[in-house]
């Protein structure tokens, strides 16, 4: 509709006015000038997200109008940050805001091609398989001998020539749309509850089975990748479209137990899980000590600390003090030139998201529709939470990026294309226009208004 993308556009320069804004205040004061590629920055970032919302009024009219805004918003304050730490810190990060504005041009470009390419969201549900193998695939493709990268102790990267991957962001999407053309199938099975366990219904004990395997997957991805954020993430997201699906708490109680399995088994095992929690239990005695490993989770107070409620102002204070800050903790960083105020807009940013997607699969007209939207907002949603949770020491850490805001191609790549799909499944479920016809009153008769 007309309006919709009308809404859509002025709420496109608001962000891009607010993003080429910050991006000269960094500028003038590091260098006391406006920074020389401000205006082909600028252009650039208009280019791209006024082309993309020329796509979507060409290709999905009826689109939901405030998720490409958010997320250029959200991608644009995160291309600032990493200037910023390019000019405190130019041997570390001087080369990543290029890399970064490059990234970000290929996400919008990906954007476009979902858009354009998926023309029914529908026709996902045909290739389930297809897709399932290839996230397994995507998912596994780090622990394979020369191709995998161990970096911080994770195994997550694959290397390809120069670049860096990880593939597990993409391969989270074709999992989920595998998920929600499964359920789709079998969520009257698995809601049927014929097995009495004491005073207790339950579904049979092989409708638990796709449960156990979810769980025997994230639980693979712990071992041999050592990463303990993806893993959590993989199993919440099948835990969250499973429950909508059934709407039984039954399955909810049985993965929270699988899930306490699965955790007391990695902290048993796994040196890396046990430190971690150790330094979320008491980072200060980690800090400056025994190997200084708590240093990054407590420069990340310290920074936010910093930050108070307004915050030290873009390039005043010292987030390059604090380890992989463009990365796992551009969160921090942004925390303590921003203050809180400047990161609860952020996270408000991002509930904001959340609430249009859980609106878009309310609204979706069919079940695989519905499933397939809840599946990309739980997984979105649980990123956020897990990587804001872990810098801020509400849960032990883990080594996951921020959507949109971290530096990394992989996750700008997957985000753009998740958006792009629930801005598909928004445009084909809402109503379409209900056309204005007046007609001339005879004598007698009321105007007709339809």
């Amino acid at each position: 509709m007309e309006s919709r993308r009308n809404v859509e556009l002025s709420l496109l320069l608001l962000a891009l006015i607010l993003s080429v804004g910050a991006y000269v205040i960094v500028g003038l004061v590091a260098d006391n000038k406006v920074p020389a590629g401000t205006l082909g920055y600028g252009l650039t970032l208009t280019a791209l997200f006024v082309g993309a919302h020329l796509v979507l009024r060409w290709q999905a009219p009826r689109a939901d109008p405030v998720l490409l805004p958010a997320a250029a918003l959200l991608n644009g304050l995160g291309l600032v940050m990493i200037r910023r730490l390019g000019y405190a810190n130019p041997d570390q990060y001087g080369s990543q805001a290029p890399a970064q504005a490059l990234w970000t041009t290929l996400g919008v470009g990906l954007f476009v091609a979902v858009i354009v390419i998926v023309r029914d969201y529908k026709v996902l549900e045909r290739y389930r398989f297809t897709l399932a193998l290839v996230a397994i695939g995507l998912l596994l493709a780090p622990i394979l001998p020369g191709l995998g990268r161990e970096i911080n102790g994770a195994r997550l990267w694959i290397g390809l020539g120069g670049v860096q991957i990880q593939p597990a962001e993409i391969g989270k999407i074709a999992l989920v749309i595998f998920f929600a053309a499964y359920l789709k199938e079998a969520k009257e099975l698995l809601a049927t509850a014929t097995y009495r366990v004491g005073p207790f219904l339950l579904p049979q004990v092989k409708y638990f089975m796709p449960l156990v395997g979810a769980w025997s997957v994230s639980l693979l991805v712990l071992l041999f990748e050592k990463d303990l954020g993806s893993s959590l993430l993989f199993f919440g997201i099948f835990m969250v479209m499973l429950y909508v699906a059934t709407g039984r708490f039954s399955y909810v109680a049985a993965g929270l137990a699988l899930f306490m399995v699965g955790a007391t088994f990695a902290y048993n095992f796994f040196g890396h899980v046990q430190v971690r929690v150790a330094i979320w239990l008491d980072v200060w005695h980690y800090f400056g000590q025994n190997g200084d490993r708590g240093r990054q989770l407590g420069q990340s107070l310290f920074a936010l600390a910093t930050g108070g409620i307004l915050g030290e102002g873009w390039n005043q204070g010292r987030p390059d003090f604090i380890p992989f800050a463009s990365t796992d903790f551009i969160f921090s960083a942004l925390g303590e030139e921003l203050g809180l105020l400047g990161t609860t807009a952020i996270v408000l940013l991002f509930l904001l998201m959340v609430f249009r997607g859980l609106r878009i699969a309310l609204t979706a007209d069919d079940d695989f529709g519905k499933l397939l939207a809840i599946g990309l907002v739980a997984s979105f949603g649980l990123q956020v939470f897990v990587i804001i949770a872990g810098v801020t020491r509400l849960i032990p850490l883990t080594g996951i990026t921020l959507p949109f805001v971290s530096y990394g191609g992989s996750s700008l790549l997957s985000n753009y294309a998740l958006i792009a799909l629930l801005l598909r499944i928004s445009s084909e479920s809402s109503p379409p226009p209900v056309p204005t016809e007046q007609f001339e009153p005879t004598a007698g008769e009321a105007t007709v208004v339809r």
